[in-house]
């Protein structure tokens, strides 16, 4: 049960194509990430990934009028319907093609899909079960070429469809007798945007040459009629060409065709458009096309982005301009407005930035980039509130894993990131580049104070930082060598030479001055920090050496091969203690361009990135592929095995050769498309990770690049092509019962509370092991029986209660009372629980880093308070005379600030 890991967020990763949405109440904005979709609380700045996962990239996303359901539709057509309460799946679909836009009416009853030249209404899935949740009314056919935007009007009876051939069609929902459609024309490009206006068939049509056309309907939304007669007309005859409309009926739906326009029924006044006024964007060039827009009714707005990436506000209809900014150097993907109209969410799709603009203010609510290349390291810090992560692009972020958002990027480096640690204080980061240098970041400047270079220019593929944060040292790929630096002082210490090929990895012994580097030349040498930097062993590996990492307390230290083993070593005695075969449980996919079966090409594969958990029983191996696995060092056996992606827009993804991309000429992959002179194909280069960036259609190959154990065992992360995945224990999923007996029952634990014997009832829960069972035998013991309790506590039920007790002090409020808890646990069997340092370590971390987010919390708001009671006493001071009333409240006031300050003092004695 410990290895329940599941699916927790993403992060790295904040938008990448499709359109945005905001919630029902405009507080969050929901924006697809690859094949997963992801919801920005901005009220309380955290971020969620729902745990759903399409075959393929979301393209688009319809949100229901209530907020409950969101339609997600990949780029084949595969669509998932989705609780967006439960986070749970309740319908697949599949339109056989891909879908370019999805709307819901206001009224939640329908929602239209355009795919290809084609409208579908459907009928929305109510509250009630059905066996189809998506039942076609209507089929509407009108234009020549693919359908791109569509807009209900405020009563659902009517929707616009905009298209490529330059034209808007107006549809009626329902079987009215004056509009059954209407084509509009009047643009010269193709149609981006086409808006209703408020209670109102006018219409507001956007192109992508930048051109706006105003549309004055002369019929108000009352005065559509209802169609009397649902007869099915006669079939037409040659010569009849005066017909308006060819309606036909199907067993999927009714099928509405336009034809040319004539009045079928004389008595009923047709639905007519006036072309009022046309309005013209200012434009820089041909290159700056207009590529996204939105309109928000009840305030009249108009939000105009184009390709280099300037966006218009704009009130209509007279068409003033309210504001322009440039918030990008990259084309605008989609844009969308909130429900109060204050906040503008912007997706750039090139840079993989997601913005949320306060018009009114003129400033940033939400500003999130993920790497724009792919993540090459991450390291958790020694709490585990934070990860860092390196990148391609040459960027270095720090995470809040706590709200799942960046809140410091620092841009110093000129090339690729290879590799990030944390320093052991947890404010220091130190970060290894292809450009040469090694930089030190501090997190509470956030600025870089150190930067390490070598005599010769060196890139630098491999990085460590020793247990004190003094010595920091650097592997070069070209040289050979390994560089070591003092923090304190920024000079060169000692230039390691020995290995004969590129130094893959480093790692420093957490509880002795050792180094540990694995090398190609097919060792792993370890040397002596105190000892003038000499070699203390060295151990033959069978392959090229990839990756090294020791074991939290030392005494044993893991290799990963290129042959795919992992082998296990004692350092003190140089022997090899075991080894696991993971070749075949990597399980590699087969690439495009491969022409060789999965099977025989995993025979190539091997494990780049290891991790040990935090109690050192298990290790943590991912490489080239998209699985990760969890081992037991001690049975040498494979626990668990973790699928990363399902994402078939990644290469590598598939086990065997899709049959449906065969061609009587060889795979479609392999055959030129006749885009280049013919002289060949682009087929990538033996070796190649990443593709050629420069190809026509560029798919990037699923691999895992670095893997680490959160300090605490609640979680690990790995930074993937999809972006940083988290992956976690949910506690509330997991029946994990300890001494398990007959008696042990719910009954009997409240029977021990009733008769108030506090140490049996808590033995009792912590046996039954249920978690909102312990927390309510914890919360009824009284306030001034804790430290009775926890002296007369068995030792076996010490660790599992203070363990218990770190997890619920991160999200409850009873923040003195589980710190008595912890306070009194700590002081009572400080003694026993230093013999069992090692085991009870990610307990304690787990204890520190709640202590630490409170702290943070409280000293923020201890000094806020204690700045508003200094003003409140110089506004008193200046009104002269002072009333006794005034006397005392000024005394409460002191009083307040001596508790907070009281209360810090207790937080910083508990750290």
């Amino acid at each position: 049960m410990k290895f329940a890991y599941r699916f927790s967020n993403l992060l790295g990763a904040v938008y990448r194509q499709g359109n945005l949405n905001f919630s029902k109440d405009g507080n969050s904005v929901i924006s697809p990430v690859g094949n997963r979709v992801s919801v920005f609380d901005l009220k309380n700045n955290t971020s969620e990934t729902l745990p759903v996962s399409t075959t393929k990239n979301i393209t688009c996303v319809g949100l229901s009028p209530n907020g409950n359901l969101a339609i997600l539709v990949d780029e084949d057509g595969a669509a998932l319907l989705v609780s967006l309460i439960t986070r749970a799946v309740l319908h697949h679909f599949h339109f056989h093609k891909p879908v370019n836009s999805i709307s819901f009416s206001p009224d939640g009853r329908k929602f239209v899909v355009t795919k290809e030249n084609v409208a579908l209404m459907y009928h929305a899935p109510g509250k009630h079960r059905e066996f189809n949740a998506f039942v076609l009314d209507k089929s509407y056919y009108g234009p020549y070429d693919e359908t791109t935007c569509i807009d209900w009007t405020d009563d659902s009876k009517c929707f616009v469809v905009g298209s490529k051939d330059m034209s808007t069609w107006v549809f009626g929902a329902e079987r009215w007798a004056n509009l059954i459609y209407y084509s509009l024309g009047g643009h010269k490009d193709v149609i981006v945007g086409c808006f209703f206006e408020k209670d109102s068939l006018d219409l507001y049509t956007v192109s992508q040459d930048g051109t706006l056309c105003v549309w004055e309907s002369d019929t108000e939304l009352d005065g559509l009629v209802l169609k009397k007669s649902r007869d099915k007309p006669k079939p037409l005859r040659p010569g009849d060409e005066e017909e308006e409309e060819e309606v036909m009926e199907e067993e999927e739906g009714e099928v509405i065709r336009g034809k040319a326009e004539a009045p079928e029924e004389k008595t009923v006044k047709n639905v007519r458009y006036k072309h009022r006024s046309k309005h013209f964007f200012n434009k820089e060039g041909d290159f700056n096309n207009l590529t996204a827009a939105a309109y928000h009714k009840p305030t009249h707005i108009l939000v105009t982005c184009f390709a280099s990436g300037i966006f218009h506000l704009h009130e209509l209809p007279e068409f003033n301009l309210i504001h322009s900014l440039s918030i990008s150097d990259q084309r605008i993907s989609s844009v969308a407005i909130n429900s109060t109209g204050d906040w503008i969410g912007f997706g750039c799709s090139g840079m993989g930035q997601l913005l949320v603009w306060e018009w009114q203010s003129e400033s940033y609510v939400f500003k999130q980039q993920g790497h724009f290349n792919n993540m090459a390291s991450l390291a958790y810090s020694a709490d585990g509130q934070y990860i860092v992560t390196g990148g391609d692009d040459g960027k270095v972020k720090v995470w809040n894993t706590n709200s799942g958002l960046c809140f410091v990027t620092f841009t110093e480096h000129t090339s690729s990131v290879t590799n990030v640690t944390f320093t052991s204080s947890g404010f220091v980061i130190v970060s290894a580049s292809l450009d040469g240098t090694v930089r030190a970041f501090d997190l509470h400047r956030y600025r870089n104070f150190r930067t390490f270079t070598s005599p010769r220019p060196a890139q630098f593929s491999s990085l460590a930082v020793d247990a004190s944060g003094e010595l920091v040292s650097a592997g070069a790929q070209d040289s050979f060598e390994i560089f070591l630096w003092s923090m304190q002082t920024g000079r060169l210490l000692e230039v390691l030479g020995g290995h004969e090929g590129p130094v893959s990895c480093l790692c420093f012994s957490p509880v002795q001055s050792i180094l540990a580097s694995a090398s190609w030349d097919r060792t792993v040498r370890l040397w002596d920090m105190l000892d003038s930097w000499q070699v203390k062993e060295t151990l033959p590996l069978t392959s090229d050496g990839l990756s090294v990492t020791y074991r939290p307390d030392g005494q044993e230290l893991a290799v990963a091969t290129l042959n795919g083993e992992i082998s296990f070593w004692n350092p003190q005695t140089a022997t090899q203690t075991g080894s696991v075969a993971g070749r075949h449980d990597l399980e590699t996919g087969r690439k495009e361009t491969d022409k060789i079966t999965a099977k025989q090409l995993a025979k190539g594969k091997s494990f780049t990135s290891l991790c040990y958990s935090a109690d050192g029983e298990s290790v943590l191996a991912g490489g080239q592929s998209k699985f990760v696995c969890i081992y037991n060092v001690k049975e040498q056996m494979l626990m668990k095995k973790f699928e990363i992606s399902c994402n078939l827009s990644f290469d590598a993804m598939e086990e065997f050769l899709d049959r449906r991309k065969m061609t009587e000429f060889g795979s479609l992959a392999l055959v030129d498309e006749g885009a280049g002179d013919g002289d060949g194909v682009n087929i990538s280069l033996p070796g190649v990770r990443k593709g050629d960036m420069s190809s026509r259609h560029f798919k990037p190959e699923i691999r895992v690049s670095s893997l680490r154990f959160s300090p605490t065992g609640r979680s690990w992360a790995a930074t993937t092509t999809e972006g940083l995945l988290v992956y976690s224990l949910d506690g509330s999923l997991v029946f994990d019962p300890y001494d398990l007996d007959l008696d042990v029952t719910p009954a009997s634990i409240h029977k021990q509370l009733r008769l108030q014997e506090w140490v049996s009832a808590i033995v009792l829960a912590f046996r039954l092991n249920e978690k909102a069972l312990k927390q309510e035998v914890l919360e009824t013991v009284p306030h001034e029986q804790i430290p009775v309790v926890c002296g007369s506590l068995p030792d076996i039920y010490v660790e599992k209660l203070l363990g218990f007790v770190a997890a619920c002090l991160e999200k409850s409020g009873h923040l003195q009372f589980y710190m008595t808890w912890a306070q009194n646990l700590l002081m009572l069997h400080g003694q026993k629980l230093k013999n069992r340092s090692g085991t009870i370590l990610p307990t304690l971390q787990a204890l520190q880093k709640s202590i630490q987010r409170h702290f943070d919390d409280l000293s923020k708001l201890c000094d806020f308070n204690m700045y508003n009671i200094r003003y409140a006493a110089a506004l008193s001071k200046q009104r002269g005379v002072k009333r006794p009333a005034d006397e005392e409240e000024e005394d409460e006031m002191s009083g307040e600030e001596e508790m907070s300050e009281a209360s810090l003092d207790n937080a910083e004695l508990m750290l």
